[in-house]
């Protein structure tokens, strides 16, 4: 009897309990169930009321799409310039890069002109840049004496060499910017180099100034020989003894070194980046008014390669430029170039690069392709078709030949002292 009262005991506090639990999950869920309708409700809400931003919230990003300016649009080269300048550059036999800038329109016209090709002399430029941003600076005075011995020569093209003897040559920082700009004297260009702190000082000013896409080698006689596959001896300075040096190494070494450089020259620039400084030393924003002056008079004065894009020159048009030229390995020429500032009658002025990297073209040839995009410039400047032969009217100023490899005299501007 005992043990019957205490199942029905049992099964009675079993059955509360279990209603017990049913009771707390029917509250529990209601519970739930009201507080997401009253989570929906408070989103609702605060959707239809939103809270007003404290005062100046916001303020700065209206600010800044009130002030929005739409860029201009970037001016564009008259077409059918760009076409033919881009046609010159994909016909030339061999690769050639080409950049005309208006600076009065502010457009470029190009042809390859973000590739990367070898300056050769054209790097004289920013050797001259870096002198007059020192005299600028004034760390040094373009009177300033400069003795040239024996052993500061050079390689190849150095007109100065005919006056240093046992003793040295007695000249000045101002003469020797002038041999090396006009005369594109390598001697001249290495003892500049030197004067202001050697390569490592030159790149830091073309660095300073933001040039861009502008590189430079070392003094001329260690770069002439590297490019050879040769190590310098001061022996190279004088007479053939390069010549002869160079013609010993077997061809396949020579072959290497050469394509090594074209490959990577340290001396490789952008047509664009080159227009794009001449027409910032143009403007006087490189150098001081006086040093601006100095350097584009030497330009215009400059007596080498004038029958490169001085060729195509018409009455009244006038260039101030500087050259360039690499060695030549048979029929395979190298760093080839003419750049400089192109001024019309009118005042106005166009920034002109054309640089051949590689060709077997001809030296005429060569030539004719910078003749061409001179000539160029000016038709379309007057108006007229680019790619049209010039018409009867169209006279050209005429230039004595081309001296490619000459040494020029320099007696008339250098004298002993």
């Amino acid at each position: 009897m005992q043990g019957a009262e205490f199942s029905i005991r049992q099964a009675l506090d079993d059955r509360k309990a279990r209603r017990a639990n049913r009771a707390r999950r029917r509250r529990r869920a209601l519970v739930q169930t009201l507080a997401g309708v009253f989570g929906f409700a408070a989103l609702a809400a605060a959707s239809l009321f939103p809270d007003q931003p404290p005062p100046g919230a916001g303020e700065q990003p209206r600010a800044q799409w009130v002030n929005l300016r739409i860029p201009p649009p970037v001016p564009q080269p008259p077409e059918a310039l760009a076409a033919y300048v881009d046609a010159l550059g994909r016909n030339f036999q061999g690769r050639a890069g080409i950049a005309v800038r208006s600076l009065e329109g502010g457009w470029t016209a190009a042809h390859d002109a973000e590739g990367l090709y070898p300056q050769q002399s054209v790097s004289k430029l920013w050797v001259a840049l870096s002198v007059l941003d020192a005299v600028d600076r004034q760390v040094i005075r373009l009177d300033d004496p400069v003795l040239v011995r024996r052993q500061d020569l050079s390689i190849f093209h150095q007109p100065i060499r005919d006056f240093v003897g046992p003793r040295g040559f007695a000249t000045s920082v101002d003469e020797l910017l002038e041999s090396a700009t006009t005369k594109s004297d390598n001697a001249a260009n290495d003892v500049l180099m030197r004067l202001v702190g050697g390569p490592e000082a030159v790149r830091a000013v073309i660095a300073e100034k933001e040039l861009g896409a502008i590189g430079l080698a070392d003094e001329e006689r260690y770069f002439q020989t590297q490019i050879a596959g040769l190590e310098w001896r001061e022996q190279f300075s004088f007479g053939r003894t390069f010549w002869r040096a160079r013609s010993a190494m077997p061809q396949a070494e020579r072959r290497a070194a050469l394509e090594a450089y074209l490959a990577e020259p340290p001396d490789g620039a952008t047509p664009v980046a080159v227009v794009e400084a001449l027409e910032r030393l143009h403007r006087g924003e490189l150098l001081s008014p006086e040093s601006t002056e100095l350097l584009l008079t030497h330009l215009g004065a400059s007596r080498t390669g004038p029958n490169r894009l001085g060729g195509g020159l018409a009455e009244g048009w006038t260039l101030a430029h500087k050259t360039g030229t690499g060695q030549v390995m048979g029929p395979l020429a190298t760093g080839y170039n003419d750049v400089g500032l192109l001024t019309a009658p009118d005042g106005a002025t166009y920034a002109v690069a054309v640089m051949i990297a590689e060709t077997t073209a001809t030296i005429p040839e060569r030539q004719a392709l910078m003749q061409a995009v001179t000539r160029a410039v000016i038709a379309s400047h007057d108006g007229l078709d680019p790619a049209a032969p010039p018409s009867d009217d169209f006279e050209f100023t005429p230039y004595a030949a081309d001296q490619e490899t000459a040494e020029l005299d320099l007696r008339p501007k250098l004298s002993r002292r």
